[in-house]
């Protein structure tokens, strides 16, 4: 099968080398029927993500998707398998059943959506790539042997349910949303927030009296009503003018109706208790709570304060100027100096503390989209100065991305099969997964990048110095893990950990996706393996 044309991009290439060298040394360590699957679908995806590049090129597309990036599919589709496998393999060591069975449903779901991703991009592509088509029936087929034998008949439909949400999400979301988004990058985020009302609706239907923790259900909560109030309100003011005083009425209003209405009740059904006098309990139930609140607070006015200062530095005659890089980064710092406290000090504060964040910074978003007065056109002003190139389409994402990426190793460290009292291994650093590679990592390679960096990597803007002096910063910040949070013991895993930080630094140097989505997820994977 000949790699030509868009095939011989080298930027390209090396990504999916690197991503292949990930995958690999995940299933060096965990190799099972599963590994078949995933190295079956990473061959397949290498593939198909070239038609997808050509069908972004010619404009062949469905949807309109981020047109200064590649399709992105491989290292999009390898996150969410290797996530549930090596989560599957965690919980099996811990004894945990449940979250066992659990990393196989996320593991087989991923792979099921990117298959279909596929499928879609070689079915719409002409002529029909009689090659890829093979590879992907081969893949597919090895897929669907493997899940045949190892789900039970409640899982399959489980995940048909997924599937059937992702798409419904798509064809909305991807038509309302153009140019938001590659399509890799719609496989992520649209996957994940599949998988997330998937099971917010099967833990609906089975609450357990007292044996949940409320802490479980907040983001799960969270993620559908601002899913479903973005969606209302896009169709709402599809018929109406969103920049009046009567909109920002109607707007406020049924924001209060959906969250004390419906999203209060359903979380009061899941938790069995007040919503509200819970968190408000919850925030204030110890004094380092309260401390970390007001540090919190403090932070989030410093950030603010940058905001306002960087715009009243933009004259009237440079209306086009932007924030340069290490501007940028400032955030970047704020937020490693947000989380690393609250991973030493209280992880499910800052769980809840990230959620309710999350909600703020979506709400801001639609109020900014939507020109909701009397803050919606200020919004506009302000944020315009930080915008990049990966904000491309209607909506600014990149604040929301990093929040995401600092917080998902949060959301997603498996609680239950981690060990109580001292964290041992590499899998001790997982929390820290966001930290690592996108506050620490990413900051420093851009800054010393961007200021000393000469030699570049073939085929990109990104240079060898940053690259090096972010390996560097990372194994600084290990150390300083260590010598504060008592509970990491790292025993001999140092080998493991700086082949992790190398390979996504590596990463980060060519891929040209979310990185800061792409890279803490990578760094958990390995970490977890």
């Amino acid at each position: 099968m000949p790699l030509t044309g868009t095939m011989l991009n080298k930027p390209v290439l090396l990504e999916s080398l690197i991503v292949f060298i990930i995958v690999l040394c995940v299933h060096m360590v965990v190799w099972d029927r599963y590994s078949w699957c995933a190295i079956a679908l990473a061959v397949q995806a290498f593939y198909v993500q070239f038609k997808w590049d050509r069908l972004l090129r010619l404009g062949g597309a469905v949807f309109q998707f981020r047109t200064t990036a590649n399709s992105g599919l491989l290292p999009a589709s390898m996150v969410i398998p290797l996530l549930g496998i090596v989560m599957k393999e965690r919980c099996k060591a811990a004894g945990i059943v449940y979250f066992e069975r659990l990393g196989i449903v996320v593991a087989s779901t991923g792979m099921v959506l990117a298959l279909f991703l596929s499928v879609i991009a070689v079915g719409i592509t002409r002529p029909v790539p009689t090659n890829t088509c093979i590879l992907s029936g081969i893949a597919g087929s090895i897929i669907l042997y493997t899940m045949k034998y190892s789900l039970t008949v409640s899982e399959v439909i489980e995940i048909l349910e997924v599937l059937l949400i992702f798409v419904y999400l798509s064809m909305i979301l991807l038509y309302l949303l153009p140019r938001c988004f590659t399509p890799g990058e719609a496989l992520l985020v649209l996957g994940g927030i599949s998988f997330i009302l998937k099971q917010l609706i099967k833990r609906s239907l089975n609450v357990t009296e007292g044996r949940t923790d409320p802490v479980d259900f907040v983001l799960l909560v969270a993620v559908a009503g601002v899913v479903l109030l973005g969606i209302f309100f896009t169709a709402l003011f599809f018929f109406m003018d969103s920049g009046t005083w009567t909109s920002s009425m109607f707007f406020h209003m049924m924001t209060a109706v959906l969250g004390l209405g419906v999203l209060m009740p359903w979380l009061y059904h899941l938790i069995q208790r007040n919503p509200l006098l819970w968190l408000l309990r919850f925030l204030v139930q110890t004094q380092t709570r309260v401390y970390l609140l007001v540090y919190w607070t403090l932070l989030a006015a410093s950030a603010c304060m940058v905001v306002l200062y960087q715009n009243s530095k933009r004259s009237s005659e440079s209306k086009k100027h932007q924030a340069s890089t290490i501007t940028r980064k400032y955030f970047h710092f704020i937020v490693v100096a947000t989380y690393i406290p609250g991973l030493i000090y209280d992880h499910q504060l800052l769980y809840i503390a990230a959620v309710l964040c999350l909600v703020v910074f979506i709400l801001l978003e639609y109020i900014r989209y939507f020109r909701i007065k009397p803050f919606g056109q200020t919004l506009r002003h302000l944020l315009t100065l930080f915008l990049d190139e990966r904000d491309s389409g209607p909506l600014i994402l990149t604040h929301i991305y990093l929040l995401v990426g600092m917080s998902l190793p949060v959301w997603l460290f498996p609680r239950p099969c981690a060990p109580k009292g001292t964290l041992s291994g590499a899998g001790a650093l997982v929390p820290y997964s966001g930290v690592l590679a996108v506050g620490v990592g990413d900051t420093i390679a851009s800054i010393f990048g961007t200021t000393i960096g000469e030699i570049k990597w073939p085929g990109t803007k990104k240079t060898f110095e940053g690259t090096m002096t972010a390996i560097f910063a990372q194994i600084i910040a290990v150390a300083l893990i260590l010598i504060f949070d008592g509970r990491v013991n790292l025993n001999t895993s140092y080998a493991w950990i700086l082949g992790s930080i190398s390979l996504i630094s590596l990463l980060e140097a060519y891929t040209t996706q979310i990185d800061n989505l792409l890279l803490p997820l990578y760094l958990q994977i390995l970490l977890m393996a």
